[in-house]
C-alpha cells in the first residue's frame, strides 16, 4: 500500500522555535505535533503539540488538587501573582506583541494595544483578589429570625475550563484566567490551534509565581478532546468565547457547570441626520475593518439616514481608501490578512452570494492572496448571509433608513445582540437606542468596537449568556455561602 505524502510547509524566517505545553506546572511534549502558520505567508512561525485524553485527565486531577491550596491563599498572595504577570507583559511588551502578529496575522500597532489591554486585565484581577466583599443580611423580618443574622461571603465555585478563540490570543484568555486566579479558581486552558504560543508564553510568568502546581493548564487539543474538557463533571463552569453554533453547542454538553458565553454578532450602527460626518466616516472605517474585520464586534451593519446617506457613503469610502493593506509586521499596516484559507473562501461566497441577490459592490469585494479587499455593500437583503450571520471579515453594509428609528428596528432585526453604535447630538435618541436596542452594550457617537476591559461585556439573543470584564466575571466565578449566627441583642443601658 502506498504511503500517504504529508504536505511539509516551508519554515518562516520568523521561526519562534518549538514550544512543549504546560500541564499543571510542568513542560510536556506529545505524540501530536502542532505547526503554527504565519496568515500572511502561509509559512510555520513555531511547533508546539496536542494534549489528548491522557493529558487532560491529569490536568483536571491536578485542577481538583490545587483547588483548596488555591482558595485558601490569602488575597494578597493571589493579587501579588497576577500583579507579577502584568509586569512581565510589560517588561516582555515587545516580544508578546510580535508573538500575537506571527501567529494571529494582527497587525502589529494593534498587537501592541492587545498586550497594553491584557496588562490591565491582569491588574484589575490583582486589584479585584482583594475586594471580594461579602454582606450581612438581617433576619428578623420574621419572629423566627430574632436575634439572628445573616453573614454572606462568595466562594471560588471550583476548576474553571477556559477555551478563547484565535483574534485576541492574548487577552481574551486573559479575561477567563485572571478571574478565576483572582478568586481562588483552578483553570484548564484550551488555546486556539491557530495561535497557542502567546499563552505558553504567559504560562512561563505564572511559572515564576507562587501559583500552586495544577492551578493553571495550557493545553492546545482538537475538538473531540476539548469536548470531553467540557463535559467533565470535575470542572465547575466553562468559559468559552467563539461562534455561536459552537457555543451553544458546548453549553448543552456542559451539563449541570455555570456557563459563560461570548459567541460575536453582525454589530449595527444607526447615524443620524445630525451627527458628524467625518467624525462617523472615520471611525466606521476603523470599526469595520480594523484587523480585517476580525473582532466579535466589528461594524457589520450601517444604517444612515436618508437624508445624509450619500454624504456618508462617499466619505466612508474616502476613508476606507485611506488604510494601508498588506504585511501586519509592517508598523502602518490597518488591514491584514484572513486568519486561513477557510475564511477567505466563506467571505468570498457570502459577497457573491449578496451580488447575486442584488447587492452593489461599493468598494472591494475581492481577494488577493490571503488579504480580502476591504469591502463595502450596498442594497443587501437581510437574508444575505452577509447580513444575516457573523461576516468577521472585512465586509460592511450600509443602507438608508427614513428616521432614527427605522435605523433602530432594523439593528434589532438581527438574531445577535452584542454592542451597537449610534451617532445623534440628540441625548433624547441615545437615550432610547439605550432603551431600545436588544444589546449588551450601546456606544454613543462611537463604533460598537469600543471596549475597555473593567466594563461589563457580553451580549443578548445569540450573541451569548453571561458577562465578562473582571468584576462581573467574578459575579459567574464564585457562589454566594451564608452562615446564620446568633446574637445577644440586650440593651446594657447606662
Amino acid at each position: 500500500m502506498a504511503t500517504q505524502q504529508v504536505e511539509k510547509r516551508t519554515e518562516s524566517k520568523y521561526i519562534m522555535g518549538e514550544f512543549p505545553i504546560y500541564l499543571a506546572g510542568n513542560w510536556v511534549t506529545t505524540s501530536s505535533q502542532l505547526e503554527v502558520t504565519y496568515p500572511y505567508d502561509g509559512s510555520v512561525v513555531a511547533y508546539t503539540y496536542q494534549a489528548g485524553k491522557q493529558e487532560l485527565d491529569k490536568a483536571i486531577t491536578k485542577a481538583q488538587e490545587a483547588f483548596y491550596q488555591l482558595s485558601s491563599m490569602p488575597s494578597f498572595q493571589r493579587a501579588n501573582i497576577l500583579q507579577h504577570v502584568a509586569s512581565r507583559l510589560r517588561e516582555n511588551k515587545e516580544d508578546i506583541a510580535r508573538t500575537i502578529t506571527l501567529e494571529a496575522g494582527k497587525p502589529i500597532k494593534d498587537s501592541r494595544v492587545e498586550v497594553d489591554r491584557a496588562i490591565l486585565t491582569f491588574t484589575l484581577a490583582a486589584e479585584e483578589a482583594k475586594r471580594i466583599h461579602g454582606e450581612v443580611v438581617p433576619l428578623d423580618l420574621l419572629p423566627s429570625g430574632s436575634n439572628k443574622m445573616g453573614i454572606v461571603r462568595r466562594f471560588p465555585i471550583g476548576p474553571v475550563a477556559a477555551i478563547s478563540p484565535f483574534n485576541f490570543p492574548l487577552n481574551l484568555a486573559a479575561h477567563k484566567v485572571a478571574p478565576a486566579i483572582a478568586v481562588g479558581n483552578p483553570v484548564v486552558l484550551k488555546p486556539p490551534s491557530k495561535t497557542p504560543i502567546t499563552w505558553l508564553k504567559v504560562a512561563r510568568f505564572f511559572e515564576e509565581t507562587d501559583l500552586p502546581e495544577g492551578a493553571l493548564s495550557v493545553l492546545p487539543m482538537d475538538r473531540n478532546t476539548g469536548d470531553l474538557l467540557v463535559s467533565d463533571e470535575r470542572i465547575k463552569l466553562l468559559t468559552f468565547t467563539g461562534s455561536d453554533v459552537v457555543g451553544w453547542e458546548l453549553k448543552k454538553k456542559a451539563g449541570k457547570k455555570n456557563v459563560i458565553l461570548e459567541l460575536g454578532g453582525n454589530a449595527g450602527v444607526v447615524v443620524d441626520k445630525d451627527a458628524d460626518i467625518e467624525h462617523a466616516s472615520r471611525r466606521l472605517a476603523y470599526g469595520s475593518f480594523a484587523y480585517a474585520g476580525q473582532i466579535c464586534i466589528s461594524v457589520q451593519r450601517i444604517f444612515v439616514h436618508k437624508d445624509i446617506y450619500e454624504d456618508l457613503k462617499a466619505a466612508l469610502v474616502e476613508q476606507t481608501g485611506k488604510l494601508k493593506v498588506g504585511d501586519p509586521l509592517q508598523e502602518d499596516t490597518d488591514v491584514s490578512p484572513l486568519i486561513d484559507n477557510r475564511a477567505l473562501d466563506r467571505v468570498e461566497s457570502w459577497v457573491q452570494e449578496a451580488v447575486q441577490k442584488g447587492a452593489k459592490v461599493v468598494t472591494g469585494g475581492k481577494r488577493d492572496g490571503n488579504i480580502f479587499e476591504p469591502t463595502i455593500l450596498e442594497n443587501v437583503p437581510e437574508d444575505a448571509r452577509v447580513c444575516s450571520q457573523e461576516a468577521f471579515a472585512p465586509v460592511v453594509i450600509i443602507s438608508p433608513v427614513e428616521n432614527f428609528e427605522d435605523g433602530l428596528r432594523a439593528i434589532n432585526r438581527s438574531r445577535f445582540g452584542l454592542q451597537a453604535g449610534v451617532f445623534t447630538n440628540d441625548i433624547s435618541k441615545a437615550t432610547l437606542a439605550f432603551n431600545a436596542l436588544e444589546v449588551g452594550g450601546v456606544v454613543v457617537n462611537d463604533v460598537p468596537t469600543f471596549r475597555v476591559d473593567n466594563m461589563p461585556y457580553g451580549g443578548v439573543k445569540d450573541s451569548g449568556l453571561g458577562r465578562e470584564g473582571i468584576r462581573y466575571a467574578i459575579e459567574h466565578m464564585t457562589e454566594y455561602k451564608i452562615m446564620i449566627l446568633p446574637y445577644d441583642n440586650r440593651d446594657l443601658g447606662a
